[in-house]
């Protein structure tokens, strides 16, 4: 969306949030597909072509209509109480039953309508003060109005979401903290990004929309493969994704020590597509000990996809060797299918391991559940020399463990462990105030800055000898003084 002019439209395909209040949801724009969200039925059809931003209502037959801006001002509170203190809740105050409401949904009346008859028909409304008369439309408006407004997705809206909905696929990753990631991890357009992530995707989805399709981004994966699911929900373009490549943690060593060929790479596909649920324990098993859980973090719905198309094409080709005879075509063509994607995989391999050899990457990003230390410790040699650099775990523990062995290793500079603190408000005339309710932690962030680290130690060598010397020369002053 730019200029003054109108922002882009709603099309059939695209990914798009429904809000209602301060709840999101992630739906694919599609006819005839039945969405429910927030205990309401409806379908998406009479949204397309709209501009993102505008707020429908839901009517009787789920069909979304647009909502007048007149409507907003129709409620209009006259005369109002001192205060509260007379008025008791006794569950008598309301006039209409729940069945009168029902017969007024049933009669096809708007919930604005109903929600005027229901201040009619309080019979302490009247006696209440203006901010609770507010506070009792708002309620009844909530309850009745079935109104929603699509958005466009983006990284505050999908964390926000995540967070509120689904907070352990993302590690307990708060908004602010990601906001943090990004903004000590130096991520802009043109730089050459290495992320490793469990949080569903989010945390990539986040750099991809900063860097706007320029520049190049390496996953670093755990398993059998990638897990893209938030990913997918910023709707982004497909050529965002050619400058998108992954890499396994567990070939990440024998990249270092320089074991990696081309030579091992056919096998390798045909071992993940055929025996799925044995390659997540091989690649386990080479990982860090750290990474042995990673059988529980595999249940996203983006790594449920690649395994029920692996396993389809081992279901497949298992059909295939049994009836030769009957299906010989089809067995040719799957085994063309499958060597054109294993060839397609080596590929993508082989180029995501020599943009890592070059071991000129501009920032280096962790936000996983795995223990951080081995797997910075290892991947911090594919940074260039003062590039930046960020670790986020829920958890201090683990980044103080992390802190002290990067100060024995050395290398880096401007270490820093950090918490963000947030706290939201309540902005309203006369009466702006801190929530009620508020998030206990957002996690931690360890951030620094690496450095060529070869002639630092030679350095803190001639350093450490200089300082050993003054204090012995500065003791026996003080002796020759006291005595």
């Amino acid at each position: 969306a730019g200029g003054a002019g109108p922002g882009p439209r709603i099309r059939e395909g695209d990914c798009a949030v429904l809000k209602r209040g301060d709840v999101f949801k992630a739906v694919a724009v599609l006819r005839r597909r039945k969405i429910i969200f927030e205990k309401q039925w409806f379908y998406l059809d009479n949204a397309i072509g709209h501009i993102y931003g505008t707020t429908f209502e839901v009517t009787s037959g789920g069909s979304l209509q647009l909502k007048q801006e007149m409507e907003e001002t129709a409620t209009e509170t006259k005369e109002a109480g001192t205060d509260n203190r007379n008025i008791v809740d006794d569950g008598k105050s309301q006039k209409l039953t729940h069945d009168d409401i029902k017969a007024l949904k049933d009669k096809g009346i708007k919930g604005q309508e109903i929600v005027q008859q229901l201040i009619e028909n309080s019979t302490t409304f009247r006696d209440k003060t203006e901010f609770s008369q507010d506070k009792y439309i708002k309620k009844k408006k909530k309850k009745y109005e079935a109104v929603i407004t699509i958005v466009r997705p983006s990284t505050r809206i999908l964390s926000t979401m995540y967070y509120a909905r689904e907070p352990g696929k993302i590690n307990h990753l708060r908004y602010d903290t990601l906001a943090q990631m990004l903004t000590l991890g130096n991520v802009h357009a043109g730089n050459k990004m290495i992320i490793v992530e469990t949080c569903a995707g989010l945390v990539l989805g986040a750099v991809m929309e900063r860097m706007g399709g320029y520049g190049s981004i390496i996953q670093m994966y755990p398993g059998g493969g990638p897990v893209r699911a938030a990913t997918s929900c910023f709707g982004f373009p497909k050529t965002f994704y050619d400058h998108l490549h992954e890499f396994p943690l567990s070939k990440v060593d024998s990249l270092l020590s320089g074991t990696f060929s081309t030579e091992s790479l056919p096998s390798e596909p045909e071992d993940n597509a055929g025996v799925e649920e044995e390659s997540n324990g091989s690649v386990d098993e080479k990982q860090p000990s750290v990474q042995e859980t990673e059988e529980e973090s595999t249940t996203e719905s983006a790594m449920e996809r690649d395994q029920i198309e692996e396993s389809e094409t081992m279901d497949v080709n298992a059909e295939d060797t049994g009836f030769k005879e009957n299906q010989g075509k089809e067995n040719k063509e799957n085994v063309r299918e499958k060597q054109r994607k294993q060839q397609e995989r080596r590929k993508k391999l082989i180029e995501a391991a020599a943009l890592l050899k070059e071991k000129n990457a501009d920032g280096l990003i962790v936000a996983s559940k795995f223990h951080p230390t081995p797997l910075l410790l290892s991947l911090l040699e594919f940074v260039a020399p003062s590039r930046p650099f960020v670790v986020y775990c829920q958890y201090k523990e683990p980044l103080l463990e992390c802190y002290t062995k990067l100060r024995e290793r050395g290398g880096v500079i401007n270490l820093k462990l950090s918490e963000t603190w947030l706290r939201s408000y309540q902005v309203l005339p006369d009466r702006s105030h801190p929530k009620l309710t508020m998030s206990g932690g957002g996690g931690f962030l360890l951030s620094g800055i690496t450095v060529v680290s070869d002639r630092s130690k030679s350095d803190s060598g001639s350093l450490e000898e200089l300082k050993t010397e003054e204090p012995s020369s500065k003791k026996r002053k003080v002796e020759d003084l006291h005595c």
